[in-house]
């Protein structure tokens, strides 16, 4: 052991230089640091996050696929929403139904009917916007005098994009002063004698936009060897109705009582007319849902503490999975926004890097779904309540959070800037519950075998229980900054003290903070149990 040390003495002393940094500073987050999309989407193809879709063939709108690192962080944060939501609780059970399933659920549902985005093209540019998704606003000159319209797509900062458009309007027209502009309003709020005026926002001309119709979002299909009427299906365009129309049949076989959730991780698809925002707004998205069934009641403290308990429960999940509550918000649906049958719902927003959005939305369906299925159906959705002895159609409140919306939010905020030894490092500052790579284990150096052997046996024994990195190419501040960019918590390195019975650190690795950068000595034997802690 001790020939081992002398031999590679020189070596070690050059990657201890690398291995021991004297700490980050200057550390910004996605709030301080100037990170648009561009960035984001570069850092998730670079480093096998998100692709797009068919690249070779360029690329399919509004799809994407997940890359290596993506696949495990996906896969993390619907395995930690499993386990908080279902496996950790007494009154929620799973539920996994089929993404293609009889028409009449959907023509119940009202989905057929009224699953609808407004939709507006632009003759000019050929080009085709969500109604509510474009903004306008009339702009007036300093004296009050109405000089036009400035139009915009939704995104970041729109009142300051207004008022630089607003400002080349007077520009062109030959007027000086500062602008006065409107309040912003979305396209579907025009009045039909405006829409001669209002410009397009691709070509900047007035009256290029056609009149907002609807468009509907179910994806259409055909079932069995026929193409015809008989045939046609959809593929699900959320996954609640099949919690829906399980209701019963989960009631029947499992030994629930209401209050009580069903919840679902699934796929769903929705033709998006301007899928856009990354994975934000896509064809293909997958949804984590719970439908949460409780008793009706008029008295409205007792629906809207639980309605408010909920939102509170997914609040805290988001920051437990390590999204900075600074980046999240909630917002209230007023009544005159409400869907019709909705009674309240409760919006849990995060500041994406394109502006505050919507993350996860939380509502109190009341009885409207159940009601719609056992009415097109024939068949009843009452509850037979033991406790009050009387049968009722249960009320629903509904958590529902993207898969992909959560993973955007998740990556944007782990994304930092720092300097370690004056040296600038981008780094993801994943929680280890859902970071895609738990650990990293490192052999200091590559030409020494014995090293190399106890490196590998380690790195078989974390292998077992999490997805882990072995790494032995480059200097140790290198293989750092490679982990620290995908996201790794902990880095672990086997050196020559390892394996120096001499030595007060034999037997001991070196364990790396990715975060801090601090190191400190840690037993072999504690390696698996600390990380398994770690990523609880």
């Amino acid at each position: 052991a001790r020939r081992l040390v002398r031999r590679g003495a020189a070596t070690e002393a050059a990657a201890a230089t690398d291995a021991a940094p004297s700490g980050p500073s200057g550390l910004k987050t996605i709030l301080d640091a100037k990170v648009d999309m561009n960035d984001i989407v570069s850092l998730c193809k670079r480093r096998g996050f998100v692709y797009p879709s068919s690249e070779i063939y360029s690329g399919f709108a509004g799809f994407f696929d997940y890359g290596p690192l993506g696949v495990e962080l996906r896969n993390n944060i619907k395995k930690a929403w499993w386990a908080d939501m279902v496996q950790r609780r007494d009154d929620v059970v799973g539920l996994d139904s089929s993404i293609i399933a009889s028409p009449k659920i959907w023509e119940a549902s009202g989905h057929l009917a009224g699953f609808s985005d407004p939709m507006v093209d632009c003759r000019e540019s050929k080009q085709r916007f969500r109604a509510d998704q474009l903004f306008y606003a009339k702009v007036s000159d300093a004296a009050g005098t109405h000089v036009g319209y400035v139009s915009l797509l939704e995104g970041a900062d729109m009142e300051a994009v207004a008022r630089k458009a607003a400002k080349s309007l007077l520009k062109k027209a030959g007027v000086g002063g500062e602008p006065t502009v409107s309040a912003l309003k979305d396209y579907t709020e025009a009045d039909p004698s405006e829409f001669d005026l209002i410009p397009s926002p691709a070509t900047g001309v007035p009256g290029s936009l056609t009149p907002p119709r609807d468009f509907n979002l179910m994806f259409q299909t055909s079932v069995g060897a026929m193409t015809d009427a008989s045939s046609v299906a959809y593929l699900r365009p959320e996954t609640a109705q099949g919690i829906f129309t399980n209701f019963k049949n989960v009631v029947s076989s499992s030994r629930v009582k209401v209050p009580f959730g069903i919840a679902q991780i699934g796929k769903a698809f929705r033709n998006e007319i301007t899928p856009r925002n990354f994975i934000f707004r896509s064809r293909e998205f997958e949804q984590m849902e719970i439908e949460y069934f409780i008793r009706p009641t008029d008295v409205e403290s007792e629906w809207r503490d639980i309605h408010a308990g909920w939102v509170e429960t997914r609040l805290q999940w988001h920051i437990g999975i390590g999204i900075n509550p600074e980046l999240l918000s909630i917002e209230h649906h007023k009544d005159d926004k409400l869907a019709h049958y909705a009674r309240a719902c409760s919006d849990i927003m995060f500041k994406f890097p394109f502006g505050v959005s919507e993350l996860e939305g939380c509502a109190h369906r009341g009885a409207y779904d159940l009601t719609q299925h056992a009415d097109a159906s024939g068949k009843s959705m009452e509850y037979a309540d033991e406790e009050l002895k009387i049968k009722y159609v249960p009320h629903v409140i509904e958590p529902s959070v993207g898969v992909d919306r959560c993973f955007l939010a998740v990556l944007c905020s782990a994304y930092a800037e720092d300097v370690v030894n004056g040296e600038a490092r981008t780094l993801l500052r994943f929680h280890p519950r859902v970071a895609p790579i738990k650990a990293a284990v490192f052999p200091l150096v590559k030409n020494n075998q014995q090293i190399m052997d106890k490196a590998t046996e380690l790195y078989k024994k974390l292998q077992r229980r999490h997805n882990v990195a072995f790494d032995a190419a480059g200097n140790i501040g290198r293989r750092y900054r490679r982990m620290d960019e995908a996201g790794t918590p902990f880095c672990i390195t086997v050196d020559f003290d390892t394996l120096d019975e001499a030595s007060p650190h034999f037997n001991t690795v070196t364990l790396r903070e990715r975060d801090s950068t601090e190191q400190r000595r840690i037993s072999v034997d504690e390696v698996v149990g600390f990380v398994t802690d770690a990523c609880e």
